[in-house]
């Protein structure tokens, strides 16, 4: 695999973006599968991310998903695929989180945690991020999120898919992040990954029981040696959470006790 450093100083050189649908992924047609714990983000504005259902009236996403001055609504799929529509109500961001910078190069932690206006019910499970573990290089790991099909097909966006990635460690750029790429190409050319729409989405490690949650997705490049500018098909980078289990925890506390209240930025 290639040599750590070395990819974090290719990372400078290429175009990274919010990682705003899963490249090349599959669409996820399991009633039971990550449907229920795996949800979209759409703010007033019009723009869309992907989240992570905590617990039952709790959603973990990206932090710079919700740095917009707009109401944010919260879309889960029922059994049939039929979207259930819940208002964000509070909202935790991490506190070291700048906004308004550039994915690669954004200070602090990019973490938030989202309180639905109501429980979302018996048919969502919510994915325990205290049983998180840590991604080691060479670790197979599922990524899933409602973004586009391909970069410029924007039509295609809010369909859940997933797709399996593998590990090449973390890198520091002006924050620590974690790698993830197609283990066929290893982001030397296009392969799966995430891309525009899938910001927030969970990283995951697939158990006989069922999935654990290891990350969140905060961005995405184009291949390394792509030709052409693009923010998909290479690198997927991801906060790993059980980091910042600290403030993951206290935030649902937190989150748990108030009413309409807005925390963090």
């Amino acid at each position: 695999m290639r040599a750590l450093p070395a990819l974090a100083l290719a990372v400078v050189t290429l175009v990274a973006t919010p990682a705003w649908a899963v490249l090349q992924g599959a669409t996820s047609r399991d009633p039971n599968g990550l449907r229920r714990s795996v949800v979209s983000i759409e703010s007033s504005t019009g723009e869309l991310c992907s989240g992570v259902v905590v617990a039952p009236d709790l959603v973990l996403t990206a932090a710079h998903c919700m740095t917009d001055r707009a109401a944010y609504r919260v879309n889960a799929l029922n059994r049939a695929f039929r979207l259930q529509r819940f208002n964000v109500a509070a909202l935790a961001v991490h506190p070291t989180f700048v906004p308004g910078t550039t994915p690669r190069t954004q200070p602090g932690i990019d973490l938030a945690i989202l309180k639905l206006d109501r429980p979302l019910g018996p048919e969502f499970l919510a994915l325990d991020p205290t049983q998180a573990g840590r991604i080691d290089v060479g670790d197979g790991v599922t990524i899933a999120g409602f973004g586009v099909l391909t970069e410029r097909a924007r039509r295609t966006a809010r369909t859940l898919r997933q797709t399996n990635l593998v590990s090449l460690g973390p890198i520091e750029v002006a924050n620590r992040v974690l790698i993830v790429v197609d283990r066929s190409r290893l982001a030397e050319t296009a392969g799966a990954g995430a891309c525009r729409g899938d910001s927030g989405g969970p990283i995951l490690a697939a158990t006989q029981t069922g999935y654990l949650l290891y990350g969140i997705t905060s961005w995405s490049s184009g291949p390394l040696r792509s030709r052409q500018p693009s923010a998909c098909g290479g690198l997927t980078a991801v906060t790993p959470i059980a980091e910042h289990l600290g403030w993951i925890s206290s935030s649902m506390r937190s989150l748990n006790g108030r009413n309409g209240a807005w925390t963090g930025h």
